[in-house]
């Protein structure tokens, strides 16, 4: 099933697919371009990997790395199905990541790779914009490229797992203003999604409602003010963005 978080007449619903159109809990039936789509969860920690696909890391002039390089992102970062991103004044390369992100569905502590799936609650579509311009190296790498407020959009929806047969072979793709930029595949991940949460969950506790963006292919260019983003995961969802001007004194410009 397709799950999604919505705000609509002044309140926050919960709501799922109905032939094009959305169900509401209490019922009520409403089009898709008649609410504020929200992220489909609220992550309680929110992790995010770098150089996970070899293709991305070559197009970066990055070796791809030994073991998987994490890095935690804030609440402020998540923003929903088409939803503004703030381009920061200044800056020269913002590019979009089109990710698949995990779910967990409940604790996990030291999971075993071949379990893993066990733990996951569904998937849905990320678009991780990184600010080129402040990422520097392995040893200072993404906290000021990867957090800024609205550079997370995340949606529409949470699909289940058991509506995801292969989670590891669904095509990833990102038009900006209609054109295909990027193309790719899950299967392409250097550490697959059983390694991730056997990995992380060796040293931490996982929790239900954790949030996993496992790495994005090779294919990102820079992106400008007014562009709309689309980024697509088979079977997962088609997420769009729109990129606004972000100004010194801290308003956004009308684009």
């Amino acid at each position: 099933m397709k799950r999604a978080r919505v705000a609509y007449s002044g309140a926050i619903h919960y709501a799922v697919e109905a032939d094009g159109n959305l169900r509401l809990d209490d019922g009520r039936i409403v089009e898709e371009t008649d609410v504020v789509w929200l992220p489909p969860v609220q992550p309680r920690t929110a992790f995010a990997l770098g150089l996970n696909y070899a293709g991305h890391a070559n197009e970066l002039s990055f070796k791809a790395p030994a073991e998987p390089l994490v890095f935690l992102k804030g609440p402020n970062t998540f923003i929903g199905h088409r939803a503004k991103t703030r381009r920061p004044a200044n800056v020269t390369n913002m590019h979009y990541e089109c990710e698949l992100a995990v779910v967990m569905g409940r604790t996990a502590r030291n999971v075993k790779s071949e379990n893993a799936y066990e733990y996951i609650r569904g998937y849905t579509v990320a678009n991780d914009y990184v600010i080129r311009d402040y990422l520097e190296n392995y040893y200072r790498p993404n906290l000021r490229a990867k957090n800024h407020d609205t550079c997370t959009p995340l949606g529409p929806w949470l699909v289940d797992k058991e509506d995801v047969p292969d989670p590891m072979n669904l095509a990833m793709r990102t038009y900006v203003n209609g054109k295909l930029m990027q193309e790719g595949s899950t299967r392409d991940m250097i550490f697959g999604i059983p390694e991730l949460i056997a990995y992380l969950s060796s040293f931490m506790t996982l929790s239900e409602g954790d949030l996993i963006l496992t790495g994005t292919p090779e294919g990102v260019v820079d992106t400008k003010a007014g562009d709309e983003v689309v980024t697509e995961i088979e079977g997962i969802g088609r997420l769009v963005n729109r990129i606004v001007a972000d100004h010194p004194s801290g308003t956004t410009g009308k684009t």
